[in-house]
């Protein structure tokens, strides 16, 4: 009867510590923070548990570190915590808490890109994106395309404008990267699907003829009979004459207005002087654009346009019908 007992003894003595350990660990779970409000905490690469632990004890989130540490231990996944931004909210419990962390349920920062603007605008958002490490600040355009692994590439335009999430603590090299990244998936996607019979020969050359369309149009429904516009007239030897390229080509010294002399002045961008596409993109283009650039529409004879001062433009097949559509449009002559 004795080892029967001793057994018997030996599982109710394991059934209660495990008992124990069990309201213990629910107890240090359902534990609260000491939040009223929302508030950011950062988990720095090569944080300990213990050392995450006593810095929300300083800062008066937990009222003790061991809470965090004892039902992390409890749980088997002290060792698991993952670096980045989180928010701790008023109510949130240890548990959730340490669900977080190892999760990597963080907050996301985010930086958005605009169809339309350069890629010194890019960069000037990125340097001020929250949370980045900042790698390339101070190096011109041709040393991050090195650092990217595209020698040799204009950097202009070939960065996809869009909203990208990103964790605190990720080098700007990485998200420029990933920018760069899709933008060629993109292009070589609707490279791969272009119209036949294009006055364009790489996709290189779409992107610049994007870009272009992505400045030059104000309405989603023109963008294709621009592209019509210009595969028209880059087919025929006649210059783009696009007034995006000379704004582009003028820098800071545009102040809002082009005069004649902006049109003579020689910069590899005046397409009123050059034929051809100018040497790189003058912008960031979206995938409307881009898909406009390699599906014209050519359905007609269209060579000139000019804005009506709405967004739309009047589209001529005629000089004389567009010197007509100038005057009205532009000089408020009928």
């Amino acid at each position: 009867m004795r080892p029967r007992l001793t057994l018997l003894a030996m599982v109710i003595g394991l059934s209660v510590i495990a008992l124990m350990f069990s309201r213990v660990e629910t107890w240090l779970g359902d534990t609260e923070l000491l939040v009223d409000q929302p508030q950011g905490f950062v988990v720095q690469k090569g944080d300990s548990l213990t050392r995450l632990a006593r810095r929300l004890e300083a800062k008066g989130v937990l009222e003790n570190a061991y809470q965090l540490r004892w039902f992390a231990r409890l749980q088997g996944r002290g060792n698991r915590i993952l670096a980045g931004d989180y928010q701790l909210l008023p109510g949130q419990t240890v548990a959730e808490t340490l669900a977080a962390l190892t999760n990597g349920d963080m907050v996301r920062q985010q930086v958005t890109i605009i169809e339309g603007e350069t890629f010194g605008q890019l960069l000037d958002k990125i340097y001020r994106a929250p949370g980045l490490v900042l790698t390339t600040e101070g190096l011109g355009p041709v040393e991050i395309m090195r650092q990217l692994g595209s020698t040799g590439q204009a950097a202009e335009g070939n960065f996809f404008p869009d909203t990208y999430f990103y964790s605190t603590g990720i080098s700007d090299l990485v998200l420029l990267k990933k920018m760069h990244q899709t933008m060629q998936a993109h292009l070589q996607q609707a490279w791969q699907g272009r119209a036949e019979e294009l006055a364009i020969d790489s996709p290189q050359a779409a992107l610049i003829l994007a870009s272009i369309i992505e400045k030059e149009s104000g309405t989603q429904s023109e963008r294709a009979r621009i592209s019509g516009v210009f595969h028209r007239r880059l087919a025929m030897g006649m210059r783009l004459q696009a007034d995006s390229t000379i704004i582009y080509g003028l820098g800071a010294e545009f102040d809002g207005d082009i005069r004649r002399r902006d049109l003579r002045r020689d910069t590899p961008y005046n397409s009123y002087l050059h034929h051809g596409l100018p040497p790189t993109a003058i912008a960031l283009p979206g995938l409307a654009s881009i898909e406009a650039a390699v599906h014209p529409d050519l359905e007609d004879d269209v060579l000139y346009f000019v804005a009506r001062g709405d967004g739309s433009h009047q589209f001529s097949s005629t000089l004389a019908e567009h010197n007509q559509a100038v005057r009205r449009y532009q000089l408020g002559i009928q």
